[in-house]
């Protein structure tokens, strides 16, 4: 059954998006708002705006009974999770499917499997996936910790079983390490996720951040093709790209068809997102996590093959089959989307809220703004700093670059800090436009001053 009120369990600009796709068809839509949240663009968009609590996050859009109730209360049938919040936590997931609400992704039982992700590298071997060396499941203490990384090898990477964002992860060089870092990751994921899991893989130097886009409807599976996410500050993806730089023909067939084959072993249903690290040393590539909803960078798969990710998501959770096969989906052009994040890079990427004094957004062709910016907005202290993603298209990696100076020079935002000049100055260095990067060159880019440098 199609859906007819979707009900909005996010904020910014992915609540923005995810208004705007209900609309093109003809979806009427409830927008879930804390009282920090309601001037926002989300808010004057939607048909209906619901207060779900005080702006602290705890009480608001990750309060799970307090957003079941204001779905019962709004009478939409179904919601939209977005990404981050509660858009992969099971509970939630299962509190919305037990008030027969139709929800926006997979069902609670795949999200447990595969948001965990000790339980997804687990699926991943089952279906021939290939995946780092690592502990087979979850790790049951230091003395197991111990056992584990010296029969992988230093070094080695831990990471937190549930949530992501680059929390609970450290690198241990040696057994010292370990014994000081293993309960920091574990505190760390305990204070992110509610959950202090972790489990162990060999860290893979100069590894490539690689990931592919899967649309499913439980029975049958298709990649949209992949993306590039290796340049990241603090583990956080700050440049993305469609297609990956630099790829070799057979190691992109071969991603795609992996990504397909793991999510068809799990009936996947809706959009998700399997990670992977790319050694371009010995074109190996690994698998490592599954993101079961929307990715902050689905534009770029948009850009490059015309389909609409968010409204494929909600036709799916409609009730719709896959309406296209693998070789309907074609590949066109190069597309990078930036994130524009509130921050100063001047003053150690310093939080920047404040009232938006000017915005005028960037333009030329095949130039797209996603963001929650309008002229005198405030943006408040209380969430993420993300504030849009510029994405651009062209018919080539290069080509893309240069209208991606073009839009970052049309683009102004005055009264906050952003992070636009790191974009400029990405955008002009040759080991980016040569595709010469991999998860630590940024921040070794940055280490060696070149943002200084830059003269921004």
């Amino acid at each position: 059954m199609a859906i007819k009120s979707l009900f909005i369990a996010n904020r910014g600009e992915i609540a923005v998006r995810i208004n705007k796709a209900a609309k093109a068809l003809g979806i009427r839509t409830v927008q879930a708002a804390s009282e920090a949240d309601l001037d926002s663009l989300a808010c004057r968009l939607a048909d209906e705006v619901v207060v779900i609590g005080p702006p602290q996050a705890a009480k608001s859009y990750l309060d799970v009974e307090a957003i079941v109730q204001a779905i019962k209360a709004s009478g939409a049938d179904a919601v939209h999770p977005g990404y981050g919040f509660l858009s992969e936590n099971p509970r939630f997931v299962s509190a919305v499917e037990a008030a027969g609400i139709t929800f926006v992704g997979p069902d609670a039982a795949t999200i447990a499997k595969m948001g965990d992700k000790a339980m997804a590298r687990a699926e991943a071997v089952a279906a021939g996936v290939p995946v780092v060396p690592g502990s087979d499941g979850r790790i049951g203490d230091l003395a197991d910790a111990r056992r584990q990384a010296a029969r992988i090898g230093y070094p080695v990477m831990i990471k937190a079983s549930a949530g992501g964002g680059g929390r609970g992860i450290r690198i241990v060089e040696d057994e010292a390490s370990l014994e000081k870092l293993v309960p920091q990751a574990m505190a760390e994921a305990r204070a992110s996720f509610g959950d202090d899991g972790l489990y162990m893989e060999r860290y893979i130097q100069h590894a490539r951040h690689i990931e592919v886009q899967v649309l499913g409807d439980g029975t049958d599976v298709v990649h949209l093709f992949e993306r590039e996410c290796s340049l990241q500050r603090k583990r956080q993806k700050v440049w993305e790209e469609a297609p990956a730089a630099m790829l070799p023909r057979s190691v992109r067939d071969a991603l795609g068809a992996s990504a397909v084959l793991l999510a068809r072993r799990v009936n996947y249903r809706n959009a998700g997102t399997l990670e992977y690290l790319y050694d371009s040393k010995t074109q190996e590539f690994f698998f490592i996590e599954m993101n079961t909803r929307i990715q902050v960078e689905h534009p770029i798969t948009e850009a490059i093959t015309g389909i609409d990710v968010v409204q494929a998501q909600l036709r799916i959770a409609g009730g719709e089959r896959l309406w296209f096969g693998q070789g309907d989906i074609t590949q066109t052009g190069h597309a990078i989307e930036v994130r524009i994040n509130a921050e100063n890079p001047a003053k150690m990427f310093m939080p920047s809220p404040g009232l938006v004094a000017t915005y005028s957004p960037p333009e030329g062709s095949n130039i797209r703004f996603d963001t929650l910016l309008f002229e005198g907005y405030r943006i408040v202290p209380y969430y993420d700093s993300l504030v849009g993603k510029l994405i651009v298209w062209a018919p080539d990696r290069r080509a893309a670059i240069v209208t991606l100076q073009t839009a970052l020079n049309s683009l102004k935002v005055e009264g906050i800090h952003t992070t636009v000049p790191l974009h400029k100055a990405l955008a002009r260095d040759n080991d980016v436009g040569e595709g010469a990067f991999h998860t630590a060159w940024l921040e070794s880019w940055m280490a060696g001053g070149a943002l200084e440098a830059s003269r921004f």
